[in-house]
């Protein structure tokens, strides 16, 4: 993947690049959720990159992006999103952020409105963490840097995923796949990013004042951020529109995939002031269509 310095550290990111014949085209940026990185849109990515130049950040420790010693917390986070639009020269982008991305596209169309021309925002929320999973959070932030990740697999996936696709063994693939990557990652990275989540400040106040075209979107089984978190936030930015995606948990780009890319692709589509019809997947380069990498 490729790599830019920002605030003395490496980020890295994916860039499909301007579609065929569409050197103009637009950019999306995507944001991940915590525990993940830009992987968790493969789907969204593959069928958005034929009308958009798609770009996904992997947060600080997370993905391929190295661990650093600090800067975890979610203002951090919204300086590397902004070095790295401005390094790729790809203002206004339309930012698609998931959970922890979310937090971040938050921040980033408050105060930097300039950079933003259109906020997606998915499974997500502008409060604080809630006081329960918060204790929760930091309990597992330290027993993972005891013993690993892999033994509380089985903790983490009720917080991430809704009973329909735990229950569903197509999902089983796709579940694999995740565990695999995020057990690539550092044992005190993932503490630190999970810290930076878990103690982070509300934006409630700040988003009052986000102008960009707003969407979103809930899975109605989210127990992390559920719908209660996404009305708020409805609420609060002015002409923000609000969609439930049925049968989904916390992580919808994964778990509804054909349903999270619909109403993207409708949405960005308007904001971009084009129609971009829904289309079947086209697998990014050397990666199937379940975002498996040979």
């Amino acid at each position: 993947m490729p790599t830019i310095r920002a605030s003395g550290t490496t980020i890295s990111y994916l860039d499909t690049g301007a579609p065929a014949g569409r050197p103009d085209a637009q950019t999306i940026l995507f944001g991940h959720g915590l525990l993940f990185s830009g992987w968790v849109f493969h789907s969204q990515i593959a069928a958005l990159r034929r009308h958009y130049r798609c770009v996904a950040i992997d947060w600080r420790g997370q993905g391929d992006s190295p661990a650093t010693p600090s800067g975890y917390d979610m203002d951090t986070l919204t300086g590397d999103a902004v070095a790295l639009i401005r390094a790729l020269g790809v203002a206004p982008v339309h930012w698609v952020g998931l959970s922890m991305g979310g937090f971040v596209g938050q921040r980033l169309a408050a105060r930097h409105g300039e950079l933003v021309r259109s906020l997606a925002l998915l499974d997500t929320s502008a409060g604080p963490e809630r006081r329960d999973l918060a204790a929760k959070s930091r309990m597992l932030a330290l027993a993972q840097l005891l013993i690993g990740i892999r033994p509380l697999l089985g903790t983490l996936r009720p917080l991430l995923f809704g009973p329909a696709f735990l229950a569903d063994p197509a999902a089983e693939a796709t579940l694999d796949e995740w565990a695999a990557r995020l057990q690539r990652s550092g044992r005190t990275a993932l503490r630190k990013a999970t810290l930076g989540v878990a103690d982070r400040a509300p934006v409630n106040t700040e988003i009052t004042e986000i102008t960009a075209p707003t969407l979103v979107v809930v899975g109605a089984d989210d127990a992390t951020t559920p719908l209660t978190e996404a009305q708020r936030i409805a609420g609060l930015v002015d002409g923000a529109r609000l969609e439930v995606v049925a049968d989904c948990g916390h992580t919808s780009p994964l778990e509804q995939p054909e349903a999270i890319t619909d109403l993207l692709a409708e949405f960005l589509g308007t904001s971009a002031g084009h129609a971009v019809p829904p289309s079947a997947e086209t697998p990014l380069k050397g990666e199937t269509n379940s975002g498996h990498t040979p």
